[in-house]
């Protein structure tokens, strides 16, 4: 049985908001299904916009979806707020993207470990003050450095208490919300291998949310593209770069930087297409160059092309993607 599965989520919001409200709605998250298995990673990747963020607050039960299902473990996800939903959040936890966003400014970051234990009234004070300088160890940091308010921390220090803050419920679920984003590429690194070291430890299973495909396949088992709240491939890292089997996927791959490159990179014409005007078929026809009239008429499914990779394009595989790339360069 999966950890965690979402079966056909869908997640929509009112258009506008106040007096400025416009009719309609816009749909963040369009059927999306996926499984994770217990000490696995799943790399959630696409550009901005694409309701990468909103699939992991669905899968935390912070977001209701507007249809579809959640399950935790088998049992469906609680109502948000309910005496169930709180008793799960000891169970799975979110990494947020901005640390000191994530951090009170004014309480020390040895405290802020230690709430949530003492939320949930685990322990004595004592064991949670020892559990807190665990953490604070397993993390790289030592324990004075809980003394410390975020401010008097680096960006990659900060990032550590928050992991740190996640672990303190020894949860079996993280949701790693473009947690490294905001750091230096060395300060990426560590805070990775920190993220993939006790994942080993801990047995800890993750959705690991990025922009950066290259990235994401260093920490993943498996890999889901999302463009306009859609997956549109799937399948693991090795796969993905060897056999991409849509042009969006290829653009993506050919956006990571590569020294003594010989080859154009293939490029996007225009912009994502504004959520709340969906584009009728395929949501990337407008950029993709090998559209035709069955891609704007109709929406390619996920299909399984073998192994377990699930590509949703009309013309999957290298014929689509030479083709791409004379049209790209």
């Amino acid at each position: 049985m999966p950890l965690l599965e979402l079966r056909d989520v869908r997640r929509e919001y009112r258009a506008g908001n106040g007096f400025f409200r416009k009719p309609g709605s816009v749909r963040a998250v369009d059927g999306v299904s996926f499984k994770l298995e217990r000490g696995q990673t799943l790399g959630l990747v696409g550009e901005s916009g694409c309701g990468k963020s909103t699939t992991g607050r669905m899968a935390l039960g912070m977001d209701e979806p507007t249809s579809g299902e959640v399950f935790f473990d088998g049992a469906p996800m609680p109502h948000p707020g309910s005496p169930k939903w709180r008793a799960l959040r000891q169970r799975a936890q979110l990494i947020f993207q901005d640390p000191l966003g994530a951090l009170d400014r004014r309480m020390k970051v040895r405290d802020q470990i230690i709430e949530p234990l003492t939320i949930h009234g685990i322990g004595t004070r004592e064991s949670r003050e020892q559990r807190a300088d665990e953490l604070l160890r397993q993390v790289g940091l030592r324990p004075d450095q809980g003394q410390s308010l975020p401010l008097q921390l680096s960006g990659g220090q900060r990032q550590r208490v928050v992991i740190a803050r996640a672990l303190a419920m020894k949860p079996e679920l993280l949701v790693c919300d473009e947690p490294v984003s905001a750091l230096d590429v060395s300060i990426q690194a560590q805070v990775i291998t920190i993220l993939t070291d006790l994942q080993r430890q801990l047995g800890l299973a993750m959705v690991f949310i990025s922009h950066d495909l290259k990235l994401v396949a260093s920490i993943a088992d498996e890999i889901a593209i999302m463009y306009l709240g859609k997956i549109v491939e799937q399948g693991s890292p090795g796969t993905i770069f060897a056999h991409p089997g849509h042009p969006y996927t290829q653009v993506l791959l050919g956006s990571i930087p590569q020294p003594m490159r010989t080859t154009p990179r293939p490029v996007l014409a225009g912009e994502p297409p504004d959520p709340s005007q969906r584009p009728l078929g395929c949501g990337f026809h407008p950029r993709c160059p090998l559209a035709t009239e069955l891609c704007r008429r109709e929406d390619p499914q996920l299909a399984d092309n073998g192994a377990g990779h699930r590509i949703a394009c009309h013309f999957p595989f290298e014929a689509a993607m030479v083709a791409f790339r004379q049209v790209a360069s």
